[in-house]
């Protein structure tokens, strides 16, 4: 996708004019470290396609779109740390290489350089690019303790899940558009269809990754095969697996997520009930599911049907990983 190409040599000469040479190295490397390794910096994307959308100026877009990438990855460094992970996007993670502490140090500084570049906007742009911002960041921290409640949680309902994956994932894609939006002045209507836009594609996106973590190709997700499984997440593979399975594979599931251990049995016994339950395809289903949403958002949004184009096709895009 050519427009996506845009975009990311955008963003990727951003992040290369703003790299950080500040003291002491032992603090800014690790942040440039993990920017470095950039993925596809599909957030940042996301505020600037939808600054274009509405006619924006992407010169006044850029730096907030950064805002956006420096805080997500802000975000991984510390769920990297949470979930004790070794790899990221196929790289040692940084607590891996500079231990807990700088990692704790080095993602914070990240969130607070991330505040400092929606300075240059005007005045009331600035409160409500902020305003959404921090609502945004507080909603990630909830969704991501409602992840760890489930560890240890016994009874976790589909619409926990849901408002889980939202908080975590969801409302951070649906904010970078809405950033987008404010700074090209859209109305408040549009604003908020962008954002409905995003939030479900994010939830398609989340439960994408909670499929692909189990059926996906490790060497293309960059991450280690089954690791929700041995971390004891409840996602929506688990939630659909105890739905469907028979009495003593929930027991089995039971046995299994009461320990945090890195038994191969344990793995290879939670997939066998995954398979037979199908909830391979059932979770896929769902995708297709808020995808379809998503769409339906788009399409209330009152600009040219060959200017939404691009969002239907990100979408897609993002929802057609390897698997």
């Amino acid at each position: 996708m050519e427009f996506l190409d845009r975009y990311q040599q955008l963003v990727a000469d951003a992040i290369q004019k703003y790299t950080f040479k500040d003291k002491p190295a032992e603090l800014y490397d690790p942040m440039n470290y993990i920017i470095s390794h950039g993925g596809k910096r599909l957030r940042p994307i996301m505020v600037l396609m939808a600054c274009d959308l509405f006619g924006g100026d992407l010169k006044e877009a850029i730096k907030p779109a950064l805002a956006i990438e420096f805080f997500h990855n802000f975000t991984l460094i510390h769920d990297d740390i949470m979930d004790e992970a070794p790899l990221r996007r196929n790289k040692p993670t940084i607590h891996t290489l500079h231990g807990i502490n700088t990692g704790i140090l080095s993602g914070d500084g990240l969130m607070l350089k991330a505040y400092k570049f929606f300075e240059d906007l005007e005045p009331e742009i600035f409160k409500a690019c902020v305003r959404i911002f921090t609502h945004t960041g507080l909603l990630l921290c909830e969704g991501q303790q409602y992840d760890i409640n489930f560890e240890t949680q016994e009874n976790v309902t589909f619409d926990d899940y849901i408002r889980m994956i939202t908080y975590k994932t969801g409302v951070l894609s649906a904010s970078s558009f809405e950033i987008g939006a404010m700074i090209a002045k859209a109305n408040f209507k549009d604003a908020k269809a962008i954002f409905n836009f995003g939030k479900h594609i994010g939830i398609a996106f989340q439960i994408m990754d909670d499929y692909l973590d189990v059926f996906g190709d490790q060497a293309q997700f960059g991450k280690k095969h089954a690791g929700d499984i041995y971390e004891n997440k409840k996602t929506v593979l688990y939630l659909m697996a105890r739905e469907h399975a028979t009495e003593e594979e929930r027991k089995e599931l039971d046995y299994w997520y009461s320990k945090k251990t890195d038994n191969i049995d344990k793995v290879y016994g939670v997939e066998k009930i995954f398979r037979r339950t199908k909830v391979d395809e059932k979770a896929l289903r769902l995708i297709e599911k808020h995808n379809e949403i998503g769409q339906s958002y788009l399409q209330k949004i009152d600009i040219p049907e060959e200017k939404k184009k691009p969002f239907a096709e990100l979408a897609n895009y993002l929802l057609r990983r390897e698997s």
